[in-house]
């Protein structure tokens, strides 16, 4: 078996059997934040991954996620935790503001998709594909990203007692139920951060085995 190699998980977890050694930003003495400045999830997750990664000169996992509302031309979008500005202090106050911006839409328009984005970056030796990113010049490299997500619509009315967000009112026909309805157990088991994690482990596993 190879070496251990470490891994820095900004705000993920990761359960998975291979040579790698997980640890948090806490675990490695950062508590400096990153600027999420980005226009997509994927611009800030490898925002983070590849400062994360230079501070720590350790492979990193970083994530963005957040809420997209086709009928809203994909907002909450990156600003999912900042929707309507900083005096909408709490997840109730966003939602409201989210319905309201919704109000004069039909049912069949309220398409919606929780999206989740995890982006690895590390030094040139944790490359699966050397040839990619030739000419990258900063300490740490594009490794990999993958994306996860889940759709659903928006309901007219929150509904549910558990979750956070836009749990309330992010609703899955197929089970009858919002996220904030349905058990933890199975909201961890279908969420757009589960999906994510999956295809992750995967990419995670072949830069164990090379």
């Amino acid at each position: 078996m190879p070496p251990a190699i470490k891994v820095n998980c900004e705000n993920i977890k990761v359960t998975v059997r291979t040579p790698l050694k997980y640890s948090s930003l806490e675990d490695v003495g950062i508590s400096s934040e990153v600027e999420e400045t980005g226009n997509t999830f994927s611009d800030n997750a490898w925002l983070k991954a590849l400062t994360y990664s230079n501070l720590t000169g350790m492979l990193t996992l970083s994530d963005d996620s957040g809420l997209e509302v086709d009928a809203l031309h994909g907002q909450p979008g990156v600003h999912s935790a900042r929707y309507g500005g900083p005096s909408l202090t709490s997840d109730e106050a966003r939602v409201s503001l989210l319905l309201k911006n919704l109000e004069s839409v039909i049912w069949a328009e309220r398409t919606a998709r929780f999206k989740c984005v995890i982006a690895i970056a590390g030094s040139n030796n944790h490359r699966i594909n050397p040839s990619e990113y030739p000419n990258q010049e900063c300490t740490s490299v594009r490794i990999a990203s993958v994306v996860g997500s889940i759709s659903g619509m928006i309901q007219y009315k929150p509904r549910g007692e558990d979750g956070f967000g836009y749990d309330p009112v992010f609703f899955l026909p197929s089970i009858n139920q919002t996220m904030a309805e349905m058990t933890l157990e199975y909201k961890n088991l279908i969420s757009h951060r589960s999906d994510a994690t999956r295809k992750v482990i995967q990419v995670l596993r072949t830069i164990a085995e090379h």
